[in-house]
């Protein structure tokens, strides 16, 4: 692909489904590429997008509560209104060479407005199992790429060919991908002789699996070479901190923090991770190629979190225990042999490493270059 491309990118409404697609942005834009994202002012994206200096196209959608089935006309109503917004936008500013979708319901205006404007579509799906928005939208796609190799079964049903389905992994932000260890030690103040444990459970946090591990205090901190940072989510932050009851000698050992902004600093300082199974945490983790413990949130939708966990665990590069055996042996003894076991923790480095998650964003630009050019 010698000639830069006009991209349109519909993203929104979780972290999840927008940095994966400002990590395709950002690859695209060195690339030479112009991208406009579509999405709500409102959620996230709102945010994000524009701070990363991206042009942004406002539309209003809502999604369809299963529950109350009646707001499907109001959602039908302003998806109809967003794609004909998007349709008069082409048509000032000229029609995109490539589309490419990231899931939910924000997707689904641009992909009405592509099929009918004849600009080519690519899908993303980040989770094992894919969203309602995805698997609607995917008989007009012309490539869909999933991030794990369990999705490639639950598309064929939905897409014209299967060969239009492929792995390119989870695209992940250059401000992890290119993160140091020496950086990522200095910004946490870890020595670079300790031993570094890394807890997270997302945004929102993990009550369970906080939980959990300040149940550990005491055989942790008897690892005199070890260091925790822990990030308990903002919701759990004061809960954590009355558990733990932390002196201020053991403060400087176990950092507790309601939200990590360099979550790329802080896995290349790690030795090991002990997270959720989000589909941006699988990503980051595997790209970085940090040995993990995983234990998947039970609630999530098809237990999505269990089968995202499972591409790192079944390539030898994590562990996995289920979310009710926090509280039995299981836990803990897997979380203290990773602690201890360097040459362990070695082999699963050197796992996470060949699966080439840190090229997902190079893979999926290509994808988006190739659809691109079906059009020349």
């Amino acid at each position: 692909m010698t000639r830069a491309l006009e991209v349109a990118i519909a993203a929104g409404g979780t972290a999840g489904h927008i940095n994966p697609a400002l990590a395709l942005a950002e690859e695209l834009r060195s690339r030479g590429h112009h991208v406009t994202f579509f999405g709500q002012t409102t959620r996230l994206e709102g945010t994000l997008v524009p701070q990363e200096g991206f042009d942004f196209f406002p539309i209003v959608v809502t999604g369809f509560d299963r529950s109350r089935p009646w707001t499907l006309v109001s959602a039908l109503v302003r998806e109809r209104s967003a794609a004909s917004a998007i349709l008069a936008h082409f048509g000032e500013s000229g029609r995109p060479d490539v589309a490419v979708g990231f899931g939910a319901y924000v997707e689904l205006p641009l992909v009405s407005a592509c099929h009918a404007a004849g600009v080519p579509l690519v899908l993303h799906e980040q989770n094992s199992v894919p969203g309602l928005a995805n698997t609607r939208s995917a008989r007009r796609a012309a490539r869909v790429c999933v991030s794990l190799p369990q999705a490639v079964s639950a598309f064929k049903d939905h897409v014209r060919s299967p060969e239009d389905i492929v792995i390119t992994g989870n695209p992940v932000r250059q401000s992890v991908v290119t993160a140091s260890r020496a950086a990522g030690r200095a910004a946490f103040g870890i020595p670079e002789d300790a031993t570094m444990l890394l807890v997270f459970g997302g945004s929102l946090g993990a009550v369970h699996l906080n939980r959990g591990v300040c149940a550990l205090k005491d055989e942790l901190l008897g690892r005199e070479g070890l260091r925790i940072v822990h990030s308990t989510g903002r919701d759990d932050y004061g809960s954590v901190v009355a558990a733990l009851d932390l002196t201020e000698a053991e403060q400087a050992r176990w950092q507790v923090m309601p939200y990590i902004s360099n979550m790329g600093e802080a896995l290349a300082a790690a030795d090991v991770v002990v997270s959720r199974a989000g589909a941006s945490s699988i990503a980051e983790i595997a790209a970085l190629a940090v040995p993990s413990l995983l234990v998947p949130y039970p609630f999530a939708t098809a237990d999505h979190q269990t089968t995202n966990a499972r591409y790192l665990v079944d390539a030898g590069a994590a562990v996995l225990v289920a979310d009710d055996d926090i509280d039995a042996p299981t836990f803990s003894e897997q979380l203290v042999s990773l602690v201890d076991e360097p040459a362990r923790r070695g082999a699963m480095r050197a796992a996470a490493q060949g699966l080439g998650q840190d090229r997902a964003a190079t893979a999926l630009a290509d994808q988006v270059e190739s659809v691109a050019a079906t059009r020349d």
